[in-house]
């Protein structure tokens, strides 16, 4: 999910434009218009720079090879170069790492998607109207629980004096989901759709519950080591990058200065909802082993792919639905891709697959802007790359 930071950082979905616009070019003159792909990926990654990003990278993946392009600068500072594949944090991608290992201890009979929240955490969700014993599992990975977003309660002050002040506190699981049970349910369960981390701080306690082993215990277990995606990792309170990597940016009002960010937020960076560290190339390999149904049977890979309409006033692309931690966006040429962004202070990853797992792209950006308006047009700029990139593939 992504920000405006006009509200707090991942309470609200991906502020974006309207559906993109196919632009009618006469079926002759087509080849000629058309530039080769890696030009054209670059060109897109620079209209992101031009945006105002100060570092982009992107990696496109396809049957016909690898192809990365970079634009802008990883470090404001020394004006180097975006690390070629560097570390990024993935954000709310993690919310689909931990939806594959619910789907898979579903598979194996473990639990039931039916199962109530309350049958593994009894009495801990309770308060101000919200009742686990109303809410399943699948509510809890498709957004349609209805519990509050936990995001507002960890973002005393959004500016980056607060940034700095606040991004050592530490809460626990429990205490995020306390947090949140100071507040009402957006709606009753299953009666509509707002998307809320606190729902994926639930699923990672429901993990431990059920395995006896924490949900970063699971992911390594049963997504990293047989993917061997050794550049990915669970860092827990550990707020620093590995390297290579280039440095996050996040400007917290209109026309303000832009702040450093790459230290993480540890309120809310630090959890089953949006605390993984990855890179391009295993963020790739993720979603292609995904798609391709090498982490889930059938069933359960059905499971993750049942979607619902997503409300227009979410600022999602028209036309995506919500899955099971998996979201579905429409293409311009026909069909569409599978997918999950992750955002905090300084940064935006954007991962998109065809639905056969051939293709697939990640594009990350290094820096955020103050207002709603800048973030609107980078985002929509971001889909557009992702639409020619897919689209191009084919």
């Amino acid at each position: 999910m992504s920000i405006t930071w006009t509200r707090i950082s991942r309470r609200t979905a991906t502020v974006l434009a309207t559906a993109l616009l196919a632009v009618f070019v006469p079926a002759e003159s087509r080849a000629a218009a058309a530039p080769d792909p890696q030009s054209r990926l670059q060109r897109d990654a620079d209209a992101l720079r031009n945006d105002g990003v100060t570092g982009v990278s992107v990696r496109l993946e396809t049957p016909h090879g690898v192809r990365t392009v970079r634009s802008g600068v990883g470090d404001l500072r020394t004006g180097q170069p975006v690390a070629t594949d560097g570390y990024l944090r993935i954000g709310s991608t993690t919310k689909t790492f931990v939806a594959v290992v619910v789907l898979q201890l579903a598979g194996e009979g473990r639990l039931s998607l039916d199962d109530t929240v309350d049958a593994w955490l009894p009495g801990l969700v309770r308060g101000h109207g919200n009742d686990g014993r109303e809410v399943t599992l699948r509510q809890l990975l498709q957004h349609t629980s209805g519990l509050p977003d936990y995001i507002g309660d960890v973002v005393p002050e959004l500016s980056a004096a607060g940034y700095r002040a606040n991004r050592w506190t530490t809460y626990t699981s429990r205490q995020r989901v306390a947090l949140a049970m100071r507040h009402r349910p957006s709606f009753a369960p299953g009666a509509g759709w707002a998307y809320s981390n606190t729902n994926y701080v639930l699923l990672g306690l429901v993990i431990k519950a059920v395995t006896g082993q924490s949900w970063e215990h699971e992911v390594r277990a049963r997504i990293l080591r047989p993917l061997r995606l050794t550049h990915t990792l669970a860092p827990g309170n550990r707020p620093f990058l590995p390297g290579p990597h280039a440095r996050n940016y996040q400007q917290f009002e209109p026309d303000g200065p832009l702040a450093d960010t790459t230290v993480a937020y540890l309120p809310f960076d630090a959890d089953a909802d949006g605390s993984l560290i990855s890179t391009a190339a295993d963020t790739d390999r993720f979603f292609t082993a995904l798609l391709q149904g090498r982490l889930l049977a059938p069933a359960q890979l059905a499971e993750m792919q049942r979607t619902v309409e997503i409300p227009a006033d979410r600022g999602f692309p028209q036309g995506t639905r919500d899955g099971l931690g998996l979201d579905w966006t429409p293409l311009s040429c026909g069909g569409g891709y599978w997918g999950h962004s992750g955002d905090g202070f300084g940064y935006l990853v954007w991962p998109a697959t065809t639905a056969d797992g051939r293709s697939t792209v990640t594009v990350s950006l290094h820096s955020r802007p103050g207002d709603e308006s800048s973030a609107t047009r980078q985002l929509h700029d971001v889909t557009a790359l992702v639409d020619h990139a897919l689209c191009a593939a084919r």
